[in-house]
């Protein structure tokens, strides 16, 4: 109906390209235009204005030999002031782009390890957009933006290189759980040889206070009896502790047999034994 009264309408985000007797005229930008059929003139198409997006996937394999599929994303617009050379020198713009970005991957990603492939990704991008802003800007098209969005490996590579790096976890794991237990051991024989000090410590301690005790105890004694010299009293002190020992023995349930010298003399063998180390305690101290 709008031809019939020589109009048309141009949607926004969209340029309309006008031609007479089949040779370009003017570019019509959004709104209503006159289009007087009979002078020859006619629209020859449209061209949107928006951002597209193309996806691009790319086989290529890396310096070390591995195969990857590297995929793009390509972001273009039209620009409106060189529609027409959009419109007209272009017939397959996105097969255009997709062959720009097989040249410039399949040149970069050769170089490159593996590795470093997933670490130059945002370089890779870089190359792919100058190279295509310099190509697309002959046709009146403009490269927004360029991602590399993913870079796939040959799925037994994948499997290889997670397994490597699962072992390399693995190793530092058990190097730290084998440096865990070696500080358990230090901190345990540390412990150990505290504990043996203290003990030893307090063996010494109840030592001297055993030979003070008897001391005070022959002194006292010695004082308060008249006549009894410091051998009569040490030889009854430990006469008593032997009937005291014997009692514990005989009097605990769970005592094992034990054999020692009961007669007289072997008490006056083990209190002179008891009063020599007595006698080099006090020496010593």
């Amino acid at each position: 109906m709008g031809n019939l009264f020589c109009c048309v309408q141009v949607d926004q985000s969209t340029v309309a390209i006008r031609e007479q007797f089949g040779k370009f005229d003017e570019v019509l930008e959004p709104g209503c235009h006159c289009l007087p059929w009979f002078l020859g003139k006619q629209l020859a198409g449209h061209l949107s204005l928006r951002v597209q997006q193309l996806d691009v996937r790319c086989e290529t394999k890396t310096k070390d030999n591995v195969f990857v599929t590297v995929v793009a994303s390509i972001q273009y617009r039209a620009l409106a002031e060189r529609a027409n050379d959009a419109f007209y020198k272009l017939s397959n713009t996105r097969g255009q782009i997709q062959a720009y970005v097989f040249d410039v991957i399949r040149a970069s990603v050769p170089k490159l390890l593996l590795d470093d492939t997933f670490e130059q990704k945002n370089d890779i991008a870089k190359a792919v957009e100058n190279e295509l802003e310099k190509a697309m800007s002959h046709y009146g098209y403009e490269i927004v933006q360029t991602l590399i969005v993913d870079i796939e490996p040959d799925e037994h590579v994948k499997r290889a290189m997670n397994e490597i790096n699962a072992a390399a976890r693995m190793r530092v794991a058990a190097t730290e759980k084998a440096e865990a237990e070696k500080i358990l051991q230090i901190k345990r024989a540390e412990g150990e040889a505290e504990s043996k000090y203290l003990s030893g410590l307090g063996i010494a301690r109840q030592r001297q206070a055993i030979v003070d005790g008897l001391r005070d105890s022959v002194v006292g004694f010695s004082e308060n009896v008249p006549g009894t010299s410091a051998k009569d009293v040490m030889d009854m002190v430990l006469v008593t502790q032997y009937f005291d020992t014997m009692k514990e023995i005989g009097a605990s349930s769970k005592s094992s047999a034990v054999f020692i010298p009961h007669g007289p003399g072997a008490v006056r063998d083990v209190a002179s034994q008891i009063r020599e180390g007595l006698l080099q305690a006090n020496n010593a101290h």
